[in-house]
């Protein structure tokens, strides 16, 4: 039994040594000191050892034993060692190595030609406001004198929330001028640009949601001379000195008199072609003196007090600062586009 015990110690020294995981290290380790193991198997058989032999054996046994678990446990040692320096290998850091270029993106064209109408509006002294795109009819259109039965209150026209015709989406930002005069002090000059919504049919100048900046200014004295003054000193800074720009006589209930602004056409320098519909000018905002009706239902003296007021389409503005032939192209996405500003 002696040379069984012997022969065991010596086997399993070398096949622990030999180990290349620890996966066969826990093999070997059941197959010499498990339950079922080889060793375990010669101690079972000592009860046929005389009393003389019995304690020589279990001795011998023990320091089997004892080695087995000892090399067991410097093995494993060993073993997680060499798995964390080839872990630190294989997910080593080469400082050298160039990074991955990150993409810097920048901003849309539209919002490009916004910033450039702030800062040229704020640089007069205007605030920019900022408001609800659900609004109330209220604020939409009565308050801007556009009565029950006005071409832009049907449903033809203007998305609503309920039967009633109340709430909608804004299909204007002008109701900001009215919580404008309803809140500030005079005088006043504000800016209100955000997003708006009509129903109108897509086109390369048409969308049925988009994007207006509105104006107002109400001070001792103000005339349509100031209005065309602006307005004109605004296209110079947007698009140059010398930009070609006309007015237009037209109705709004929201001022009177009223007047319609066209730039002309970037595309074709008033020529005609498609991206004016032949027209060799391009609308880019309404405007006009307020309506007194208007200041009244706000609370301020007309005898005192005249302003003016306009609204432009932020896309158009877009268009023609950066000479693009079709509004559709500011919505699609297509980084192709969107790559060249």
């Amino acid at each position: 039994m002696k040379q069984q015990l012997e022969a065991i110690r010596t086997s399993a020294l070398e096949a622990i040594a030999a180990t290349k995981s620890a996966d066969e290290l826990d093999a070997l380790r059941v197959k010499y000191l498990g339950k079922k193991g080889e060793l375990t198997s010669v101690l079972k058989m000592m009860g046929k050892l005389s009393a003389e032999e019995r304690p020589i054996i279990g001795q011998v046994a023990n320091e089997v034993r004892a080695k087995l678990e000892d090399a067991i446990e410097a093995q494993s040692a060993a073993l997680a060692e060499a798995a964390l320096a080839q872990k630190l290998r294989d997910e080593a850091l080469d400082v050298t190595v160039p990074g991955t270029p990150v993409r810097v993106g920048h901003k849309h064209p539209m919002y490009v030609a916004l910033d450039e109408l702030k800062e040229i509006f704020v640089g007069m002294g205007f605030t920019v406001l900022d408001g609800p795109e659900v609004e109330l009819a209220e604020l939409n259109f009565d308050r801007l004198n556009a009565e029950e039965g006005h071409p832009s209150r049907d449903w033809s026209d203007t998305f609503y929330f309920d039967a009633d015709s109340r709430v909608m989406l804004r299909s204007q930002t002008s109701p900001m001028q009215v919580r404008a005069m309803d809140t500030m002090d005079l005088p006043i000059r504000i800016i209100a640009p955000g997003r708006v919504f009509r129903k109108d049919e897509v086109d390369a100048t048409h969308s049925p949601m988009f994007h207006q900046v509105e104006g107002m200014v109400i001070d001792k004295g103000v005339t349509m001379a100031d209005l065309k003054g602006t307005l004109n000193l605004v296209m110079e800074q947007l698009y140059g000195k010398g930009t070609v720009t006309r007015f237009r006589p037209h109705h709004f209930p929201f001022t009177e008199p009223s007047c319609e602004m066209d730039v002309q056409c970037h595309k074709c320098g008033g020529a005609g072609c498609p991206t004016c519909k032949g027209e060799g000018w391009i609308e880019v905002l309404g405007a006009g003196m307020i309506h007194p009706k208007v200041l009244k239902m706000a609370g301020i003296d007309t005898e005192v007090y005249s302003g003016w007021a306009f609204g432009m389409g932020l896309e158009r503005m877009a268009m023609r600062r950066f000479k693009i032939s079709d509004l559709r192209l500011i919505f699609e996405n297509d980084i192709r586009f969107l790559e060249q500003f």
